[in-house]
């Protein structure tokens, strides 16, 4: 019997998903953060039945977690939280280190295998830097213009999407010379880049190439824009932005109703990536093409947090009510789902130019 193309993990989350990590070395590990106030790590092995995987562990935390991401290795991992604080996790003991307290919740959080470097940011509008590499040595504390959104990292640079549609990019070998100098005090570090975004509204996530050339970020209003670090005349003409996650309004007037896109991630090889929305729909893109290869059948609530496997064979999907829905008791409890997606050979390869 030929597997499942897409199953549903059981024993899912009881809130809002927050963030998916796939481990950096195993393409069955996968770790969910929830607004349930649990880090879940799953063996997210198929049996070919509808609702399948493994829950291994959880690992509870005294408020929401907003994100988390691997360190090292498959064993440890880090999170960011409503309680202020980012939290080392060794994934098989269960224990839990403090690494650094924000003055506010912490939004993201992304490990730099290349440069031991562990970069949280927090709504207090700062960003510390760890040197896990120097356990004794005091965080860096970089403070932003503004309020951040999302984070992503590439081999040697560090994306900050931030409100007032701001973005920073910064050069991770400088900026990890000067954060380590610093040790524990607060810089005013400059970026590499600064950057306006190319869409008008709201940045809700920003997702960095692995061939480590540009970024993808995408809009409360229902678009993504391509951009290339690169900062010559040539590479910048290459941007461009455009309009997905909109579905035709029901009164049939031509309109459309255009939904967050709340979800990108980029598959480790192929320089295709997934968006998703608050529409419920998961679509794969062609960046450099700028055409989508494909759009997977609807999902009964909001796109949250999308992640490839290490080995690009699999997409873990995180679904759950979405807060443009309006209700005013939200609840993901019973309708939180987890759906891992096997990837046919050239499902998520582009097309190449038209």
């Amino acid at each position: 019997m030929a597997p499942a193309i897409q199953f549903e993990l059981s024993e899912p989350p009881t809130d809002a998903i927050s963030s998916l990590a796939y481990a950096p070395e195993s393409s069955t590990r996968l770790l969910v953060a929830s607004w349930d106030r649990n880090v879940y790590l799953y063996d997210t092995t198929g049996g070919g039945e509808e609702s399948s995987g493994t829950l291994i562990r959880k690992y509870e935390h005294r408020a929401p977690v907003l994100d988390v991401c691997y360190g090292q290795d498959d064993n440890e991992a880090y999170t960011a939280g409503m309680d202020w604080q980012v939290k080392r996790i060794n994934l098989e003991t269960g224990e839990q280190t403090v690494m650094s307290a924000h003055e506010a919740p912490v939004k993201s959080v992304v490990f730099s295998k290349e440069h031991s470097l562990l970069v949280s940011a927090s709504w207090d509008s700062t960003l510390h830097f760890h040197d896990i590499s120097n356990p004794d040595r005091e965080h860096t504390t970089i403070n932003l213009p503004a309020k951040p959104h999302s984070l992503s990292i590439t081999a040697t640079k560090l994306v900050v999407a931030m409100s007032s549609r701001l973005l920073y990019i910064y050069d991770l070998q400088t900026t990890t010379m000067i954060t380590s100098q610093a040790n524990g005090a607060t810089t005013e570090l400059q970026p590499w880049q600064q950057r306006e975004s190319s869409l008008k509204f709201m940045t809700r996530a920003v997702a960095c190439m692995p061939n480590d050339a540009g970024y993808a970020s995408s809009s409360i209003e229902g678009r993504v824009a391509v951009e290339w670090f690169d900062p010559s005349t040539e590479s910048q003409a290459r941007k461009y932005a455009f309009k997905c996650h909109r579905q035709p309004a029901p009164e049939g007037d031509g309109t459309d109703i255009v939904y967050p896109v709340n979800a990108l991630a980029f598959h480790p090889f192929h320089g295709t990536f997934a968006s998703g929305g608050g529409d419920g729909v998961v679509a794969l893109w062609d960046a450099v093409a700028k055409r989508r290869i494909r759009q997977y059948q609807k999902y009964t609530q909001s796109v949250a947090a999308l992640a490839f496997s290490s080995d690009g064979k699999y997409l873990a999907v995180g679904v759950c009510p979405g807060f443009e829905n309006g209700q005013e008791d939200y609840s993901g409890e019973g309708e939180t789902k987890v759906f891992i997606r096997e990837l046919g050979e050239n499902e998520a390869k582009g097309k190449g130019a038209k």
